[in-house]
């Protein structure tokens, strides 16, 4: 977890309530378990869980519990003696053993294994632990905040998750809203990430993003909630590279080209052409195109009021490919 304390951005009254939630329930010393998809801040109310708590001096250690083979989990939760497996040269403490005096955060609880659940509820019931290969119990004092984007009650129903373990650390749930129920706190969090990426690029100041960029950022869902945001701003302001203008291209969905393996996937704002009639005197088949070519050209540019950033995001070309097709067909000087 971060040394330096995180910022929560929000005003929706949904996000407000769980960050209420979260500062009443950090003087207890209890489990908490916090609820919510991915990207909508749950490392973060964890940190504020421990920062506003008793234990907030002491340390704060994270294990992302889907982030390990199922093999090692118990050994990084609990430590191990030597020669416990092969590999374990030499004795090692666990992650309860850092934590100790502190808070332990563990993300995607849902994925520890069964081995590893009837080990944690007895740790949270007894403030004991042992060791993988020792049979010698280890005082530990930990507060454990877990974290998921499962719905624990129904995998505890259907046997994949201990209904007494599950009983213990929901003392408190926190469930966080997805960004798409807290559309209020979208600009907010856009005008932060957006300062924060000019900052970063030594701009001397940011110009906010064009009236049209924020109807885009407005209306996407946000599967990935503000991880999502965070990375869709921050990408916009540094591809934008000009200080002085609204950021005003907005892509949401990094991997857009038109060279893409498998093909486009959708996520660039394009413009839809009219059809566009063939000359009457076209002899051949590449004057042909060519005249297409430049009439898409020209649509595209008035459509974006003549802006090459613009238009090239509409017809899937980087600013340099536009650029050198409005010069091969005479385009550049007008518009340029």
């Amino acid at each position: 977890m971060p040394a330096k304390p995180t910022q929560l951005i929000g005003q929706s009254s949904a996000f407000l309530d769980a960050v209420e939630r979260a500062s009443a329930a950090a003087q207890l010393n209890r489990p908490v378990l916090v609820v919510g998809e991915r990207g909508t801040g749950k490392e973060m109310i964890a940190e504020r869980l421990h920062r506003l708590s008793p234990r907030w001096e002491e340390p704060l250690i994270a294990l992302n519990c889907a982030a390990l083979p199922e093999s090692l989990i118990d050994a990084e939760l609990f430590g191990y003696e030597a020669g416990a497996f092969t590999g374990a040269a030499k004795a090692r403490g666990g992650k309860f053993e850092e934590a100790d005096g502190g808070t332990l955060f563990l993300d995607e609880i849902g994925t520890l294994t069964a081995a590893g659940q009837e080990r944690l509820l007895r740790v949270i019931e007894y403030g004991e632990l042992t060791r993988l290969g020792s049979n010698r119990p280890l005082a530990v004092d930990v507060r454990v905040v877990a974290a998921t984007n499962e719905d624990l009650p129904r995998l505890a129903d259907s046997g994949r998750f201990r209904a007494d373990l599950l009983d213990r650390l929901s003392f408190e749930v926190i469930t966080l809203p997805p960004l798409r129920h807290r559309r209020e706190d979208i600009e907010l969090l856009v005008d932060f990430f957006g300062r924060r990426m000019a900052s970063e690029l030594g701009w001397q100041g940011f110009p906010g993003f064009s009236r049209a960029a924020l109807e885009r950022l407005n209306d996407h869902d946000w599967p990935g909630n503000v991880r999502e945001l965070r990375n869709v701003v921050e990408r916009s302001v540094y591809r934008w590279g000009e200080p002085d203008r609204p950021v005003g291209a907005i892509e949401i969905d990094p991997f857009e080209s038109p060279w893409r393996p498998g093909g486009s996937r959708g996520g660039t704002i394009r413009v839809a052409p009219e059809p566009l009639p063939i000359p009457s005197d076209a002899l051949d088949f590449r004057s042909a195109v060519g005249a297409y070519e430049k009439q898409l050209l020209e649509g595209a540019m008035e459509r974006a009021r003549h802006n090459q950033r613009k238009a090239a995001q509409a017809l899937g070309l980087s600013y340099d490919q536009l650029r050198h097709a409005l010069k091969r067909h005479g385009l550049l000087k007008a518009d340029g």
